[in-house]
């Protein structure tokens, strides 16, 4: 969607899961096809990787993801947990330093500079965790993750509520930081839907609603399939954010069995998208 209003664009939150294949995918297609099937055959130009989460990527490895998408496409890649959860996690035997964090922040931005190079990397997503409480402390955490990370564009998710009061809004814009706007379960601790717009990017991302949440498997907390009547909510809440961001990212993250690419196509055509009308679903 463009003309006066800043361009949406709508994607799914990962693309390559066991479960996918044989559902979203052909059965039998290989593993190194999938990327460029989702862009062509599914019809999707923008991609939050989350494999970047669990472990930093490897240069070669986003090179290669950078050769096999047309001009265009963009990826939000979102950031590794060594230095957006590991360090506030009192769970840990060992928690990492700072110190150990900002090395990681580095090495994590060298992996990215084959999308850098390609003008394909449209932000970094830093999600901090439900234990990652408001601060001064924190607050300068952050600006220390923006130092590191110089040069590219910003989004920043809160999982905790607490985030939601007081002048969060003003810190983000005041740092050129944009907001991730969530949808997920109405519990108490977590986020509520707020449209704010911070910075040239608006972000949404949509989680789904199962209130199975907390202590349940990946694959309990994300398995929800949006209705039509869910999805037609956000349509105006996408349209509000274009009318103040350049850009707007929505990606649907309830990825069990292929849900998020249902929803994320569905959402598409409630837009006016332009995309595949074939929807295998």
């Amino acid at each position: 969607m463009t003309g006066d209003t800043g361009t949406i664009k709508v994607g799914t939150s990962g693309f390559s899961f066991p479960d996918w294949r044989g559902t979203i995918y052909p059965r039998g297609m290989s593993q190194k096809q999938e990327l460029t099937y989702y862009q062509e055959e599914l019809g999707f130009d923008i991609l939050e990787v989350n494999a970047s989460y669990y472990t930093l990527m490897d240069e070669k490895n986003v090179a290669v993801m950078g050769r096999k998408t047309k001009e265009g496409f963009e990826f939000i890649v979102k950031g590794y947990k060594g230095f957006t959860h590991d360090p506030f996690d009192d769970r840990l035997p060992e928690k990492p330093s700072i110190e150990k964090a900002m090395e990681d922040i580095a090495e994590f931005r060298k992996s990215l500079v084959p999308f850098m190079a390609k003008n394909k990397l449209g932000a970094v997503l830093l999600q901090f965790p439900v234990f990652f409480y408001p601060s001064k402390e924190s607050e300068d955490y952050i600006i220390k993750c923006k130092k590191s990370l110089a040069d590219i564009p910003l989004v920043i998710e809160f999982r905790n509520i607490e985030w939601s009061k007081g002048k969060i809004f003003d810190f983000l814009r005041e740092n050129n930081l944009a907001y991730c706007a969530v949808d997920e379960p109405k519990l108490p601790r977590l986020m509520p839907f707020i449209n704010e717009v911070t910075a040239d990017i608006g972000y949404i991302r949509m989680h789904g609603r199962n209130k199975n949440w907390f202590n349940a498997p990946t694959s309990v907390r994300y398995d929800y399939l949006y209705s039509d009547g869910e999805l037609n909510e956000f349509v105006p809440e996408a349209k509000k954010m274009a009318d103040k961001a350049k850009k707007v990212y929505m990606l649907m993250n309830n990825c069990h069995a292929g849900k998020a690419v249902q929803n994320a196509r569905r959402m598409k055509n409630l837009l006016g998208l332009p995309g595949k009308n074939n929807l295998l679903f």
